[in-house]
């Protein structure tokens, strides 16, 4: 069992919190530390307290929500948690016809093809998801000075599963669209991008106390198309919770060649995978604070050499505003949860002032 972290002092505040300090570059008294998939397939008790229940039914009942997001806070000790949810949720929410199903991903039932498909999606309202409102509510009585980040998928990595049906590894038909029914694109990507911002105003207004934006496929575009047919929409998830006055967090797969960008858009934290060293990711984020970035599976290597590796992230991270300790993507299922637990008691111990 990890002990807790310094920030389990109950007078203090999330806003106080090494993570949301770290996160607007502010001086912190050790590096903190979460993982992306914490809240997961990795835990036994996550896998016991899912069975005989689909991912989606998990994700839309605010008890579970509320037990999965806590278990790897309570065994890791970690510096925040995050939401327990998936990025298709809210599409669920509004009534679109999609499914996760096991060993494959989203599955859309009628993938978006024309404007008439765009416009039959409907906007979300906190009327859609009134059990994330409630979840997050629990969430945060539960966690008391641990903060809690919300979060959302970005306008391209929903948009490639919309019109897509599914998962894909070339995004053939997604950038068929981006190209060549620019029309299209642009009101598909506007409604996906109302809808994210609407979800993490749903989670901030409960209780959130940062927000992450996943852009799990963006890694498939090249900069310019990035910038132009991409990033204005991101930039208007991130500008319409600005008002909220919480750290924003960009992370995407294989994006080395997009961090400024991704920075650009309005992230006060870039994500960076495991792909970039580090230091050079600090260097792209443009003077932002950064997150990450341990490859996920050094925590199958030995011991020692996981922590001398994660020692060499945190030296690296030292160098930026602001350094938030994760992998460079999500747990992986077969993880070893001890080995977490040694990995963030060693980052607050190696880093602590």
């Amino acid at each position: 069992m990890s002990t807790p972290s310094p920030e389990t002092d109950q007078r203090r505040s999330p806003r106080e919190s090494a993570f949301v300090r770290a996160a607007r570059g502010e001086p912190v008294p050790h590096t903190p530390v979460w993982f992306m998939r914490q809240a997961g397939r990795s835990l036994p008790e996550y896998r016991k307290v899912r069975e005989g229940v689909g991912m989606l039914e998990s994700c839309m009942r605010a008890d579970l929500i509320t037990e999965i997001t806590l278990q790897p806070v309570r065994r890791y000790g970690v510096d925040a948690a995050i939401f327990f949810s998936d990025i298709v949720l809210p599409l669920k929410a509004v009534g679109v016809d999609l499914d996760i199903k096991p060993g494959v991903g989203p599955v859309v039932a009628s993938p978006v093809e024309t404007l008439a498909d765009v416009a039959a999606i409907p906007d979300l309202t906190p009327e859609h998801v009134p059990y994330v409102t409630e979840a997050v509510q629990q969430l945060v009585a539960e966690l008391g000075p641990t903060p809690l980040i919300g979060f959302a998928g970005a306008p391209f990595t929903v948009a490639s599963y919309l019109v897509e049906g599914g998962p894909s590894k070339d995004h053939a038909r997604t950038k068929a669209m981006m190209y060549g029914a620019p029309d299209v694109w642009d009101a598909l990507m506007r409604k996906i991008a109302g809808i994210a911002a609407a979800y993490l105003r749903v989670q901030v207004s409960a209780g959130a106390s940062a927000v992450q934006l996943f852009d799990s496929w963006a890694g498939a575009l090249a900069p310019q198309d990035y910038r132009a047919l991409v990033m204005p929409h991101s930039t208007a998830v991130l500008s319409a919770v600005a008002d909220l006055d919480v750290p924003r967090i960009h992370f995407g797969v294989g994006t080395g060649e997009l961090l400024w960008l991704m920075g650009q858009a309005g992230a006060d934290v870039v994500g960076v995978d495991w792909r970039v060293p580090l230091a050079e990711g600090v260097r792209r984020a443009g003077g932002r604070a950064v997150q990450g970035n341990l490859d996920p599976t050094l925590v199958f290597a030995p011991t020692e050499v996981m922590l001398a590796r994660a020692s060499e992230v945190l030296e690296a991270g030292a160098a930026a505003p602001g350094h938030i300790f994760n992998l460079g993507h999500g747990v992986l299922p077969a993880t070893d949860p001890d080995q977490l637990a040694r990995l963030t008691d060693h980052v607050h111990e190696v880093s602590a002032r």
